[in-house]
């Protein structure tokens, strides 16, 4: 869909110095649909605004160097966010994927898909009518709206040989209209058997939007944002 709204993407990255804020400006000011860069050095964030999904401008930062947090995207109440693992039974690293939803306008939502960890080919990419993944992608429903110009279809993907894929798909929806359904990755879009690892499933939930989740340290667990992120990677999260 051409004429994508702009919206901004907001995530903590480590700025030690001017040098650093120069380099990442620089780095990200010249990704296509950027219109403005803005780096806050004492809080550590970076801001973009622009039609850059937040999957590339993570793959940019971490061209230089740098690692990244996402914080929010979009604005409040439009952002949500869905982690994609397969049920499949004796599997090491369930999670295979993420979506990364962000309403930019009425009826027009952004769904930044990342893959990893398949088997090469075309994957179709579905939000479902349920948010029961008690039997994974078989309890899920049909999918959501289908007739209805087709809307809880966001299309394909392909997953490449080294078992990664990524798109984006722009969606005629509102964040509210899905949230706490499911979003189902997979070769064929019924019929799913338990059994396939290729197969993945995870519930839509609400995302925080541009500085909404300003969290330093966890409450509950008092680690810092990048303690979590380091946890979540060894997890096999994206």
């Amino acid at each position: 869909m051409q004429g994508r709204p702009p919206f901004k993407t907001v995530l903590a990255v480590p700025l030690h110095c001017q040098g650093c804020v120069n380099s990442v400006e620089k780095a990200l000011s010249v990704i296509e649909g950027t219109i403005n860069v803005e780096c806050h050095l004492d809080s550590q964030l970076v801001e973009v605004e622009g039609t850059a999904a937040p999957s590339i401008i993570s793959k940019v930062l971490a061209g230089i160097g740098k690692d990244c947090i996402l914080r929010g995207s979009g604005t409040p109440n439009s952002a949500a966010v869905c982690i994609l693992e397969t049920h499949a039974p004796n599997v090491k690293d369930p999670i295979r994927g993420l979506v990364r939803l962000v309403q930019v306008g009425e009826k027009f939502t952004i769904a930044d898909l990342s893959l990893k960890g398949l088997s090469p080919g075309v994957y179709q990419a579905s939000i479902r009518q349920s948010g029961d993944i008690s039997k994974g992608a078989a309890s899920t429903g049909g999918v959501w709206e289908a007739g209805e110009r087709d809307r809880g279809k966001l299309g394909q993907v392909d997953v490449d040989e080294t078992g990664s894929g990524g798109i984006l798909f722009d969606s005629a929806i509102d964040i509210w209209e899905i949230i706490g359904r499911s979003l189902v990755v997979s070769r064929k879009t019924d019929d799913f058997q338990p059994d396939d690892d290729t197969t993945l499933v995870g519930v839509i939930a609400r995302s925080a939007g541009v500085w909404e989740n300003d969290k330093v340290v966890c409450s509950c667990s008092g680690k810092t944002v990048w303690e979590e992120r380091t946890e979540q990677i060894g997890k096999g999260m994206i």
